[in-house]
C-alpha cells in the first residue's frame, strides 16, 4: 500500500518518529506550535533528539513522491494523508488528574480531514480504554464517519527515552495493536518497516494501552522502594550506594537507584492507571504509595540540606544555595515535570537565596515554566555558597571544582551520588 503519513506533535516523541518514517515514506509533521515549526523548517531541533544534519537531510527529500519530511502548522497540509499518528503529550493537573486536552484537540483536528479507509494510530500514554472510549468518538463525531467501517484505529505506545543516543526509536522493540485483526497486522507491518528491533503485536488496543502504562508504573514503584531505603539508611548512618552495590552482587537483584522522579513518563503515567482504577472502584494502594514517596524526595533533599547547614553553624535566613541542574535527567535539555523544582521551592520556604545552574536547559523555557532566571554559563556562578546541591548528573558537573564554590562551612548534598563519598556531606 502507498502510505502518506502524518505525525501529529513534533516533540521528543513525534520528531524522531517522523524522521525515521520519512526515510521510507512521504511524511508530514504537524504541530500547532508555530515557533516549533519555524525552527524545524530551519533544520534545527532544540530537543537535540535529532541531529541537525539528519533533519536537514530528510527535509531536503520532501519534494519526492516516495519519501521525505515536510513540516507545517496548517491543517490543509495533512488532508491527503492516509495514516495519522498522534504523539501529543498527556500530562496531569495540580491534583494529578489526567489532562486529555492535547489528545482531544488532536483528535478533533484529524477528524476534520479524516477519509474512508484512513487509519489513526495513537502513541500517547493513556489508561486502558482512552483510544476507543474517548478519542474514537471524537473522530466519528467530527468526521461523520463510522469506526471500523469507514476508518480504523491503532495504538502503539511510545518508548522514547529522551537524551538516550543508544536506545533510539528504531532500536526499541515496538508494541502495536489495531481495532480489527486485519488493521492490527497492517499497523504492525507499518512499524516493522522502520523498527529494526522488531515489534510485538498485542491482541487488542486496550492490552497495548495497559502494557505501556504499567511499564513506567513498575519503574516508579521500584524507585520508590530504594528512595525509602535511602531515608532509612540515612537515619542509620549507612551509605545507600554501598548497600545497593553489595546487594547487587546477587544474580537476581534488581538494580535501581534513589533520586528525583520527574519527566513526562515515570512521574506522570502511574496517575493515569490510578485514575482508571479508582473510576472502576478499586483503590490502587501500592501505585499511589510509590507516587507519594517519589513526590516527597525534593522537599526531603532540601530539608536534609538545611539540617546539615544548621549543624555547621550556617544562618539559614538569607543563606546562599547553589542547585546544579534543573532538567529532569542528565545530559538532556528536557525540563518537563522536573522535580528539582521541589528542592528549590522548599529551600525558598526557608528564605534561602537559590541560584540554579544548568548548561543544558533553556533559560527562556525555565523562566516561562518555573518563573526564575537560570544561570546557563559557568561564569555566572558565584562563590561562598552555604550549600551546593548536585541535583542532575550532567557530564559538565564532573569538571566543576565544587569545593571552590562553597564557603568554609558550606555543605554539599549529592542527589545523584556522582561525586566521591568523602567529598560530600550527604547523598541519597
Amino acid at each position: 500500500m502507498n502510505y502518506k503519513i502524518t505525525i501529529v506533535g513534533l516533540g521528543y516523541v513525534g520528531l524522531p518518529l517522523a524522521v525515521e518514517f520519512a526515510k521510507k515514506y512521504p511524511v508530514v509533521g504537524f504541530d500547532v506550535n508555530a515557533r516549533r515549526i519555524s525552527e524545524l523548517q530551519a533544520g534545527k531541533d532544540r530537543t537535540l533528539e535529532v541531529s541537525d544534519n539528519l533533519l536537514q537531510e530528510v527535509l531536503a527529500l520532501s519534494p519526492s513522491n516516495n519519501n521525505g519530511l515536510y513540516v507545517s502548522d496548517q491543517l490543509d497540509a495533512i488532508e491527503d494523508s492516509n495514516i495519522y499518528i498522534i504523539t501529543v503529550p498527556t500530562p496531569t493537573d495540580e491534583l494529578n488528574k489526567p489532562i486529555f486536552t492535547p489528545l482531544v484537540k488532536a483528535s478533533e483536528s484529524i477528524g476534520k480531514v479524516l477519509k474512508p479507509k484512513d487509519i489513526v494510530i495513537y502513541e500517547s500514554t493513556v489508561y486502558p480504554g482512552v483510544t476507543e472510549d474517548i478519542c474514537v468518538p471524537i473522530l466519528e463525531e467530527v468526521s461523520g464517519l463510522k469506526f471500523n467501517t469507514d476508518f480504523y484505529a491503532g495504538y502503539s505506545p511510545e518508548r522514547i527515552n529522551p537524551g538516550d543516543k543508544k536506545h533510539t526509536v528504531t532500536k526499541i522493540l515496538k508494541v502495536t495493536s489495531g481495532s480489527t485483526p486485519e488493521i492490527a497486522v497492517e499497523v504492525d507491518n507499518l512499524y516493522k518497516s522502520i523498527i529494526t528491533a522488531g515489534t510485538h503485536m498485542a491482541p487488542s488496543i486496550k492490552v497495548a494501552e495497559a502494557a505501556k502504562v504499567i511499564e513506567n508504573s513498575q519503574r516508579d514503584i521500584n524507585i520508590a522502594f530504594v528512595n525509602e531505603l535511602s531515608k532509612i539508611f540515612r537515619l542509620l548512618d549507612i551509605d545507600t550506594k554501598a548497600v545497593l552495590e553489595a546487594a547487587g552482587t546477587k544474580w537476581n537483584f534488581i538494580n535501581f537507584t534513589p533520586g528525583l522522579v520527574g519527566g513526562h513518563c515515570i512521574g506522570v503515567d502511574p496517575y493515569y492507571l490510578a485514575q482508571k482504577a479508582i473510576e472502576s472502584g478499586y483503590n490502587p494502594e501500592i501505585i499511589l504509595a510509590g507516587r507519594k514517596m517519589n513526590d516527597s524526595m525534593g522537599a526531603y533533599v532540601a530539608t536534609e540540606t538545611v539540617k546539615m547547614m544548621i549543624k555547621k553553624g550556617a544562618t539559614i535566613k538569607g543563606a546562599k544555595v547553589l542547585v546544579l541542574g534543573i532538567t529532569f535527567k542528565e545530559n538532556c535539555p528536557d525540563i518537563r515535570n522536573s522535580r528539582v523544582i521541589d528542592i528549590i521551592r522548599e529551600l525558598e520556604s526557608y528564605n534561602v537565596n537559590v541560584d540554579v545552574f544548568d548548561p543544558w536547559a533553556s533559560s527562556e523555557e525555565v523562566k516561562e515554566e518555573y518563573g526564575f532566571d537560570l544561570l546557563c554559563d559557568k561564569k555566572e556562578v558565584s562563590h561562598n555558597y552555604d550549600a551546593i546541591i548536585l541535583a542532575v548528573s550532567h557530564n559538565e558537573f564532573i569538571e566543576i571544582d565544587i569545593e571552590r564554590l562553597k564557603s568554609p562551612i558550606g555543605v554539599i548534598f549529592d542527589v545523584k551520588s556522582l561525586l566521591p563519598r568523602e567529598m560530600v556531606d550527604g547523598r541519597l
